[in-house]
């Protein structure tokens, strides 16, 4: 099918367009938290599970330097005395680690920060992820254009309690020179994109001429690439239209369905489908289960061309979740304490913010979805058992999903779709840190504990790969048997950013006064 260049113009404004248009967030206040970086920091006795899929040793201790990860030794074996003359000396600050755990920070590639009146200010989203490990966001985007480049310019300075930020930016972003609508226009955007400093470009289903300049050009200039396929230009951009262009990686799930039909080219709608109607919309997501055959030969086909153009995925199953059991989703264990009033009322049903859209949500509904994500799991889980590079992004801050803890709800569900634990951790650190630094063509400096990689890292008390409930803030919920109550284990202790050490409890002391400071303020 063929449009005009008139129809072209208003899909664009419309498809990069939000529901609501909120106002930008404040920015973080300057740092008060953290200590360090220190001359010769040690983690002393650690179980350490490197994020390449290596299985965790123990006990480990590992010397930073500044900001650097400078020596990862093992000093001894489980159940044996350490000899002491083999620890390396020298410290200016210890960590005392034996018994714990300690992972590379998590990477997570697909990054918000709200907006004006759901979530005010930048620095309550900022703890959140920083109190779960997570110590690397790509923004896809974070805001406004100059609002993103200035806040990730601060992270990297550490003037602000945040994770390193990753700047996408869509494109029309940042410039006054109207919509990318034609090849030229697309050209001169990354063009100025890469001269403003953006790391990467966050794409929707332009149309082919369009998507291929964007993306040659953004190649030219060593930006990434990943995409939102959506559903208004999908027809005539799925995933694999797009990744035989250059692009570098695909979030969510739209295009991928598209590409798997076994008896469609565009999705057979319901006739009376209005795509402004959002429980329409994500409903017939859903609907889309029965469309494809796992295993049958255009799956197959697809999935090999994938894997030939080195395509990566990063599926944001998380944000979808409340689609399958929204009463789970509305109640979490963190709801209260954690949730802001005017973020909890944003995800209330309504039909002018974006993502909520719990209508009149029906079994029917929720038993599409659970169908759905058999078959979309068992795709990413194929995927990877063949090479494929699958990553971990969240989307936070829409459809009940809290920043920070949603992210570990991405992990949960890897593991869910058949994902070893190892397998999630690598999702999660390594393989992430890769779809970061592949466009520009340089080795990884973070996402696996080693010599010279960068110090990011998470500290917990309990095993993640026994039970990655042990990541949420919350801790995970345990009989103990000697007292006979209930009790909450885990919980992140300590989250290191560039050698900075931050006590992850006291972030999430300082969010839930920012939630009860709203609570009051409103009441008054």
């Amino acid at each position: 099918m063929r449009y005009s260049p008139i129809l072209y113009v208003f899909l664009f404004v419309f498809i990069h367009t939000p529901l609501l248009v909120s106002a930008q967030v404040a920015p973080a206040p300057d740092r008060t938290e953290g200590e360090g970086p220190f001359e010769r920091l040690i983690i002393r006795g650690a179980t350490v599970i490197d994020g390449t899929g290596s299985p965790p040793r123990s006990p480990m201790d590992i010397v930073i330097e500044g900001n650097q990860i400078v020596s990862v030794r093992s000093v001894g074996a489980p159940r044996v005395a350490i000899n002491e003359e083999r620890r390396p000396d020298g410290a200016t600050r210890e960590i005392d680690a034996h018994g714990k755990y300690v992972m590379p920070g998590i990477v997570d590639l697909h990054a918000h920060t709200g907006g004006i009146p759901k979530t005010p200010e930048a620095e309550y989203i900022y703890k959140l992820w920083l109190a779960h490990g997570i110590t690397t966001v790509r923004g896809v985007s974070f805001g406004g254009f100059d609002w993103s480049l200035k806040e990730r310019e601060r992270s990297a300075r550490n003037e602000i309690t945040a994770p390193h930020m990753v700047s996408y930016h869509r494109p029309g972003s940042g410039w006054d020179q109207g919509p990318v609508t034609t090849p030229e226009a697309a050209r001169a955007w990354i063009r100025f994109a890469a001269e403003s400093g953006v790391d990467g470009i966050k794409l929707g289903s332009y149309p082919p001429n369009v998507m291929a300049a964007l993306l040659d050009e953004a190649a030219k200039h060593n930006l990434g690439s990943t995409a939102h396929l959506g559903q208004m230009g999908v027809a005539q951009m799925n995933a694999l239209d797009a990744a035989r262009l250059g692009l570098g990686s695909m979030t969510h799930f739209y295009g991928l369905f598209e590409a798997l039909y076994d008896h469609n080219d565009v999705q057979p709608w319901p006739v009376d489908m209005d795509y402004n109607d959002e429980q329409m919309r994500f409903a017939q997501v859903a609907r889309q289960w029965s469309l494809v055959t796992p295993q049958g030969d255009l799956w197959n086909s697809v999935m090999d061309e994938f894997l030939e153009l080195d395509y990566y995925v990063n599926p944001t199953m998380a944000i979808y979740s409340a689609g399958r059991d929204v009463m789970r989703a509305r109640n979490t264990d963190w709801n209260d304490k954690y949730v802001l009033g005017s973020l909890q009322k944003f995800f209330d049903p309504s039909r002018t913010d974006h993502g909520s859209y719990f209508f009149d949500w029906t079994t029917h509904d929720e038993v599409a979805w659970k169908k759905f994500y058999q078959v979309w799991m068992q795709f990413l889980n194929e995927y990877k058992n063949r090479g494929g590079k699958v990553t971990v992004g969240s989307d936070s801050g829409f459809i009940y999903q809290l920043f920070g803890f949603g992210t570990i709800l991405e992990l949960e569900m890897l593991q869910e779709a058949g994902f070893h634990p190892l397998e999630v951790v690598r999702a999660a650190t390594m393989h992430g840190a890769m779809e970061i630094y592949k466009p520009l063509q340089k080795p990884i400096e973070y996402g696996v504990i080693g010599s010279g990689m960068r110090a990011d890292l998470l500290i917990v008390s309990e095993n993640p790969l026994a039970n990655f409930k042990v990541l949420y803030g919350t801790g995970a919920m345990k009989l103990n048997d000697e007292t006979g109550e209930v009790e909450f284990v885990g919980g992140v202790d300590y989250t290191i950013k560039d050698g900075i050490i931050y006590d992850a409890k006291a972030l999430l002391e300082d969010v839930a006064a920012m939630v009860e400071e709203q609570r009051l303020n409103k009441a008054q």
